[in-house]
């Protein structure tokens, strides 16, 4: 199938040379508050398609990324026929989607989580799930479904651990006390059976990367991990966010200046799905930093969410273009 066409606009366009200058930045789809063009990246294809399992999280992190506790279900459960109509979608469409990705929250909260896992990979996609690798993953049941699906579906399905930092006092500060503890029971286990496996980590340390990745590659070592600490697409180490800090607004020269590709970052070649509660039907939005702000929310359906994307919010600039953080690491 040829690539969609991404020739819509996210928002209506408007005569740039008309438009007064915004009051503040990230508040106009087009220009900064300097007048310059915003940056967009234009949609090129759907590698990998997330779904969002819910907000709802058994802990709550002090700078989570979308703010999910164990009280916030703005995003509620989807469901696993909710999430099969997007993978229809895709066999329709004829798209050459590679990876379903499930997020939260804590998917494994989510009851529908195994049925949807499950239903992703016999139509032979690669699984991706995100966890902090505690209680609900750990639970009986969730253990031996785990188990099950690894026997059936071995290296296609891979979970993504987050620990914070290598040490559990830095990382216990952003979980809470007692949760380093707790995700590296789950690793092990996880570890200890064979499954495909990755970090996440944070920068929050301020340590320079060599000397962080060093660290989990100590910590690897201590705990008889096979994971190579070197390696980028098994250790992810994510760019720390702060809302009140200063960042600069994208534009189009910064391409060139910073040496980015913008097909490079995530809104290139991802969405994610998302049930906001109350809602009839789940939508698409074209990132998984910004299921909430309503510029990024692209339709009901695949097809629709095809569309440019202006990078008009600091995780645009702070995570993607300047952190070089994506959540899909090929």
């Amino acid at each position: 199938m040829a690539k969609p066409k991404a020739n819509a606009s996210l928002w209506p366009m408007t005569d740039l040379m008309t438009t007064d200058l915004p009051a503040t930045k990230f508040s106009h789809p087009h220009i900064t508050a300097k007048g310059e063009r915003r940056a967009a990246v234009d949609f090129q294809a759907l590698d990998t398609l997330w779904i969002n399992t819910g907000t709802l999280c058994n802990i709550e992190c002090a700078n989570c990324y979308i703010h999910s506790s164990p009280t916030d279900d703005r995003l509620t459960y989807i469901t696993a026929a909710e999430a099969a109509a997007y993978l229809d979608e895709i066999k329709r469409e004829g798209l050459r989607t590679r990876e379903i990705g499930f997020t939260g929250g804590e998917p494994f909260m989510n009851p529908d989580l195994f049925d949807m896992v499950e239903d992703a990979l016999q139509r032979g996609y690669d699984v991706l799930i995100l966890t902090n690798a505690m209680q609900p993953m750990m639970r009986p049941r969730c253990r031996e479904e785990l188990l099950r699906l690894k026997a059936r579906y071995d290296a296609s399905l891979r979970l993504r651990v987050s620990i914070d930092h290598y040490t559990d006092e830095i990382h216990d500060r952003e979980r809470g006390v007692g949760s380093f503890a707790r995700s590296m029971e789950g690793l092990r286990f996880l570890a200890h059976e064979g499954f495909s496996l990755a970090v996440a980590g944070r920068t929050r340390s301020g340590e320079p990367e060599e000397a962080e990745r060093a660290g989990y590659a100590a910590l690897c070592a201590r705990e008889g991990l096979a994971l190579n600490a070197s390696d980028r697409t098994s250790l992810v180490l994510f760019p720390e966010m702060d809302e009140k800090a200063e960042v600069p607004e994208i534009t189009t020269a910064c391409w060139g200046i910073l040496h980015v590709d913008p097909a490079s970052l995530m809104c290139a070649t991802s969405r994610m799905v998302v049930k906001r509660k109350g809602a009839a039907f789940p939508r698409v939005v074209a990132c998984t930093l910004l299921p909430d702000d309503p510029q990024f929310d692209l339709g009901a359906t695949l097809a629709e969410s095809f569309r440019p994307v202006k990078l008009n919010h600091r995780h645009c600039a702070k995570f993607c273009v300047l952190g070089g953080g994506s959540c899909t690491v090929a």
